[in-house]
């Protein structure tokens, strides 16, 4: 019997995901391992490869699909001795929806100009959604729910895009990225700002524009960099970081054993030394306790074309600097490709964003939720320093550390970039 290959769930939070590629037509005979498809999910782009032997009979979702939901049949597998007939005689898989359908739906109910009818009551913050009558249920998902919830959104002021108005994952998204939906109570009686194109547009003057799609990448990170921005407060501490020693060092290496190490990786190193002498750091909040991790694992911010990704070095603590050259070398090079696997950038306990290679002498960055810290690393240039009652010239590196106040204070902040700088000074101890 045929045997109907169905969207798989990526990561943990997938529910839906676009079919960037396929890498088989129909016809050509899969092998268990071999790539099917390209699928982008809310992180990145990745391989799917085939579980069953056969030929692939029919793809029931065309490449370039945007929102196709796990668990919807996307194409059919043929075993031995079956042909395209013997398709037919399976269940028909549900139709998939045309891209962005329900939210095109929702926009056109009621349309902007018409107005609202005598008993309505005045209109809710976001214009598309007609108001529920007082103490009317709100018919949502339990993610949607959940998702409300965390971001203290008012369910109340919704219509969804699922069927009958039920509200789901996307509608929340949206409204956390700015879709004009009401604040919960508690949540300082703001009501989250519009982002809809037609008023941006009109803001900036209605000049002409080229209009880019939010890739789910880009979403993801809008998202969830304003959900931090908003919600975590946040704190930054500065420090300049003396590193011709370091630069020593790594030349007596890149030079004498032929490898090749960066300045970061010296830095990845140090900033997880530091975690296990300040695991105050190492932590998460949550409404029930601070979560102080065992494990010591580094997210390195890595740009790509239409956004970022952070992929982890795992337990940095316990390798030395050459293998977290060699890990960082082959995660970077994977990462631009599309190659990643989930558990190469999913997690972490602290990141590190370095803008030093573009010539950023300081900045800071915003924290990546649920971790308490992230270390900005700007450029390392010859300055002039104080010293003995004169002036010195010295490799300086400023660094900033943006904390998270629910997890740590100003002094524990400050004390783990104390213990920081005083390893990036003095590398000998990085070596061993």
């Amino acid at each position: 019997m045929p045997t109907q290959i169905l969207m798989p769930a990526l990561s943990p939070t997938m529910t839906e995901g676009n079919l960037a590629k396929w890498h088989k037509k129909e016809g050509d005979a899969v092998k268990a391992g071999d790539i099917l498809a390209e699928i982008e999910t809310d992180k990145a782009t990745m391989e799917y490869e085939a579980v069953d032997e056969g030929t692939l009979g029919r793809i029931l979702v065309p490449e370039g699909t945007q929102h196709v939901q796990v668990n919807q049949p996307i194409a059919v597998i043929l075993g031995e001795g079956e042909s395209a007939a013997d398709i037919k005689a399976t269940p028909a898989p549900p139709k998939p929806a045309a891209p962005a359908a329900p939210k095109t739906e929702v926009k056109a109910l009621p349309p902007p100009a018409q107005p609202a009818p005598a008993a309505t009551p005045a209109p809710a913050p976001r214009p598309s959604a007609p108001p529920r009558a007082a103490g009317a249920r709100v018919f949502a998902s339990p993610l949607a729910r959940r998702l409300a919830r965390d971001a203290r959104l008012d369910l109340a002021g919704m219509r969804g895009s699922g069927p009958h108005g039920r509200v789901v994952k996307a509608d929340i998204e949206a409204a956390m990225a700015g879709g004009g939906f009401a604040r919960a109570p508690g949540a300082g009686g703001m009501a989250a700002p519009s982002f809809r194109k037609d008023r941006i547009v009109a803001e900036a003057g209605n000049i002409p524009y080229t209009e880019i799609p939010l890739t789910g990448m880009r979403r993801t990170i809008a998202t969830r960099m304003a959900q931090s921005a908003t919600y975590t407060p946040h704190f930054f501490l500065t420090v300049d970081c003396e590193i011709d020693a370091l630069l020593k060092a790594r030349h007596e290496i890149n030079d004498t054993l032929g490898q090749k190490i960066s300045v970061n990786d010296f830095v990845i190193r140090a900033a997880a030394m530091a975690l296990r002498q300040v695991p105050v750091a190492n932590a998460s909040y949550t409404d029930d306790a601070i979560l102080r991790w065992n494990a010591v694992d580094i997210a390195v911010a890595v740009a790509m074309d239409d956004g970022l990704i952070t992929p982890i070095i795992k337990n940095a603590d316990q390798k030395r600097v050459p293998q977290i050259a060699a890990e960082m070398r082959d995660l970077g090079v994977r990462a631009r490709a599309g190659k990643l696997k989930l558990a190469d950038f999913q997690g972490g306990t602290f990141s590190i964003s370095n803008l030093g290679m573009y010539g950023v002498r300081e900045f800071t960055a915003v924290i990546n939720p649920p971790q308490a810290c992230i270390l900005a690393v700007g450029a390392g240039e010859e300055r002039p320093m104080a010293r003995n009652g004169g002036l010195a010239v010295a490799n300086v590196m400023t660094c900033t550390l943006a904390c998270d106040h629910r997890v740590l204070n100003g002094a524990e902040g400050a004390q783990w970039l104390q213990a920081f700088k005083k390893l990036i000074e003095a590398p000998a101890a990085l070596l061993v």
